[in-house]
C-alpha cells in the first residue's frame, strides 16, 4: 500500500551545532532549531533529520556517541528536545534523529568497563590477541587509518573499528548488545521521534573469509527490530545508511520488513559527472541499474550532506574524472571523495544548482536538502576533515551571519568568508526578500512537488532521446502524469513531446499547442517541440480537468 508520510517527504538535514545559536555561547543549539521551525514551515520541507546530538568527544563530528540516550550539554536537555519535537508536530513536521549502532565513543561507560579483563560488558566489543583477523575487510577512513585494529594497554589485546580508533565497534554477536540496541532505538520513538537513520549499518557483524559488509546476521537483526518497531509504534520509519551498489542496498528493505527506506549513493555521482561530459548516459545507466523495491518502502535520495561527496561506488576511471572535474586542488579530497558544498562544486551557477534540484526532486525517492543549500552556502574546505561544510547557517548579512550573539571569534567554526559566498552576499534574511534568488525558487519547486504527489508514489518511465544531453523520463499514476525533460549540456537542444505520451490526440490547437499539457512552473501551455535551453530542465503535466 501506499501512501505513507515518507514517500513524499522532502527531507532536510541540519547539524544541530550549525543551525542557530539561542544562548549566546556560539554554538548553534536544539532549541535554535525551534526558534527558527517559522523558516522551516515556509520553506515547505516535511521533515527534518538532525545529525547526532547525544554526548560525545566530537572527534567524529558527534558520530563518537558516549552516551546513546543523552544530549550534548552544550545543545541542550532532553526537554529541549520534547519541545522541539511538539513545536514541530504542531506545524505538521515530523523529525528523524541518528541513530549511531555500528560503535560508540571509546570514552562511552560500556567501552571503559569492557577494557577491564574479566569484566561483564567485555564482550560487548570486538576483541583480539592479534591484528590478522578480518583481512579482508576494507579500511574506511583510508587518509587517517592503515588497520581497523588498534591496540590497547589496558586490555592487553586489539580492539575492532571500521572508523576512527575513538570509535571501537560494537559486538552484534552478543545478544545483550542487541537488546541494549533495541532499547536505545524504543528510548528515542517513545520520546518522539518519526524516525530514525540507522548510521553505518552494513558493518554491524564480523565473519572471517568475508568483507564483514552486508552479512546475513545484519538482515537478520534487522528484521528483529523492524518486528519490534512495529510491534510498539504507529507510522515510525527506519532509514538504512549503507554506501554499497543498489543491489544489495535494496536487501535492507527486506520484503517489506527491515528498513522502511535506503539512500541511494550511486545516483549522485552520475549527476555531476553528467555536468562534465555533457551527456545523460552516467545517469541512465544508474537508473537501469537500480533494482525494483517493495511496496511501501522508498529510497532517498541527496546532492550533498555534511560527509564528503562519496566516490566509493564508481570506477577508478570516473574517480579520477571527478578529482580532474570537481577537485582541482588535492586538499579539497577527503577519503574516497571532495569535502565541498554544492554550490562551490558546481561554480555557484545558478542554472546548474536548479537543474540538479530538478532532478533531485522528480528522480524516484525522497528528496534530502542539506541546510545552506537552499541558499546557495559556500564552504572553507581547508577545515579539519568535513568541517568545511559544517560551518555556521547564514542567516543575515553582518559579521556574525546572524547566527549567534556571540563574538564570531568564539563560533565552533567561522562563517564561510570566500569572496561570493561570505553572509553579506549569501543569507537567509536578502533571499528571502528577493522573489528572484535561489531561495526563493527553491521554495516554488518544493511548492509544486507537494502539488505532484506523483513525483513520490508514481511509476517511473525512462524515455529514449536521440540527444545524449536529453534526459527524459514521465512518472505516473492513475490521476496524473508529469514529464521531466533536463538538459545537461552548454547548448540548446530541441525535445520533442510526444502526444501518445502527454496528450490525447487532436487536443491542439492551430499553433500545435497541446491545450493539456502545461509546464508545472511557468503554468504556461506547452507545444508539440519545446526548447531547452543549456542546463535546463522541465516538468510538463497534464492541465487538470
Amino acid at each position: 500500500m501506499h501512501g505513507v508520510w515518507y514517500e513524499t517527504a522532502v527531507f532536510y538535514e541540519i547539524p544541530v551545532h550549525a543551525f542557530f545559536d539561542s544562548n549566546g555561547d556560539g554554538i548553534g543549539d536544539i532549541a535554535g532549531i525551534t526558534a527558527k521551525l517559522d523558516y522551516l514551515e515556509w520553506l515547505g520541507v516535511d521533515c527534518l533529520w538532525l545529525l547526532p546530538f547525544f554526548p560525545s568527544p566530537m572527534v567524529d563530528g558527534g558520530y563518537d556517541v558516549s552516551d546513546l540516550t543523552g544530549v550534548r550539554a552544550e545543545y541542550g536537555t532532553l526537554d529541549d528536545v520534547r519541545a522541539l519535537l511538539h513545536q514541530a508536530h504542531t506545524r505538521g513536521m515530523r523529525v528523524i534523529a541518528d541513530m549511531v549502532m555500528n560503535h560508540t565513543s571509546d570514552q562511552h561507560p560500556w567501552f571503559l568497563e569492557s577494557r577491564e579483563p574479566g569484566s561483564a560488558k567485555r564482550d560487548w566489543y570486538v576483541w583480539s590477541d592479534t591484528p590478522d583477523k578480518y583481512p579482508d575487510a576494507r579500511v574506511i577512513f583510508v587518509d587517517s587509518l592503515d588497520s581497523n585494529w588498534t591496540w590497547d594497554e589496558t586490555a592487553g589485546a586489539y580492539f575492532w573499528h571500521r572508523f576512527y580508533a575513538e570509535q571501537p565497534d560494537l559486538n552484534f554477536d552478543n545478544p545483550q548488545v542487541r537488546a541494549a540496541v533495541v532499547d536505545v532505538v524504543r528510548f528515542w520513538l517513545e520520546l518522539g521521534f518519526d524516525g530514525l537513520r540507522l548510521d553505518a549499518i552494513p558493518y554491524l557483524f564480523e565473519r572471517e573469509g568475508t568483507n564483514c559488509e552486508n552479512l546475513p546476521e545484519t538482515h537478520a537483526f534487522l528484521k528483529e527490530l523492524r518486528a519490534a518497531v512495529d510491534a510498539e509504534f504507529d507510522e515510525r520509519m527506519l532509514l538504512a545508511e549503507a554506501n554499497q551498489p543498489p543491489v544489495q542496498v535494496v536487501d535492507y528493505l527486506g520484503d517489506g520488513d527491515e528498513c522502511h527506506m535506503a539512500y541511494h549513493f550511486p545516483i549522485m555521482p552520475p549527476l555531476f559527472m553528467a555536468l562534465k561530459r555533457q551527456h545523460t548516459n552516467d545517469i541512465i545507466e544508474a537508473i537501469k541499474a537500480t533494482p525494483p523495491i517493495p511496496p511501501s518502502t522508498q529510497w532517498g535520495l541527496f546532492l550533498r550532506n555534511h560527509d564528503e561527496l562519496t566516490l566509493e561506488m564508481v570506477t577508478e576511471e570516473d574517480r579520477e574524472f571527478m578529482y580532474r572535474e570537481y577537485a582541482p586542488d588535492p586538499r579539497m579530497k577527503k577519503n574516497v571523495g571532495i569535502r565541498r558544498r554544492l554550490a562551490p562544486l558546481l561554480e555557484n551557477d545558478r542554472r546548474l544548482i536548479e537543474l540538479l534540484h530538478g532532478l533531485l526532486l522528480s528522480l524516484p525517492g525522497s528528496p534530502f536538502l542539506y541546510y545552506g543549500d537552499e541558499l546557495g552556502m559556500g564552504d572553507e574546505y581547508l577545515l579539519r576533515d568535513r568541517d568545511g561544510v559544517r560551518t555556521p547557517m547564514q542567516w543575515e548579512p553582518g559579521p556574525t551571519a546572524g547566527f549567534s550573539t556571540a563574538d564570531p571569534a568564539s563560533y565552533y567554526l567561522p562563517i564561510v568568508a570566500t569572496p561570493g559566498f561570505d553572509s553579506d552576499t549569501i543569507n537567509v534574511l536578502n533571499e528571502m526578500e528577493d522573489d528572484t534568488s535561489l531561495l526563493n525558487q527553491i521554495r516554488r519547486l518544493l511548492d509544486i512537488r507537494r502539488k505532484l504527489g506523483v513525483f513520490g508514489t508514481g511509476g517511473f518511465e525512462l524515455h529514449a532521446s536521440d540527444d545524449p544531453a536529453i534526459l527524459k523520463f514521465s512518472r505516473s499514476d492513475a490521476t496524473q502524469s508529469v514529464l521531466v525533460a533536463a538538459n545537461v549540456a552548454d547548448r540548446t537542444v530541441q525535445v520533442e513531446i510526444a502526444a501518445s505520451m502527454m496528450a490525447v490526440p487532436g487536443q491542439g490547437d492551430d499553433s500545435g499547442t497541446f491545450i493539456d499539457v502545461i509546464d508545472a512552473v511557468s503554468g504556461e501551455p506547452v507545444p508539440a517541440t519545446i526548447d531547452l535551453g543549456p542546463r535546463e530542465f522541465r516538468w510538463l503535466i497534464r492541465r487538470p480537468d
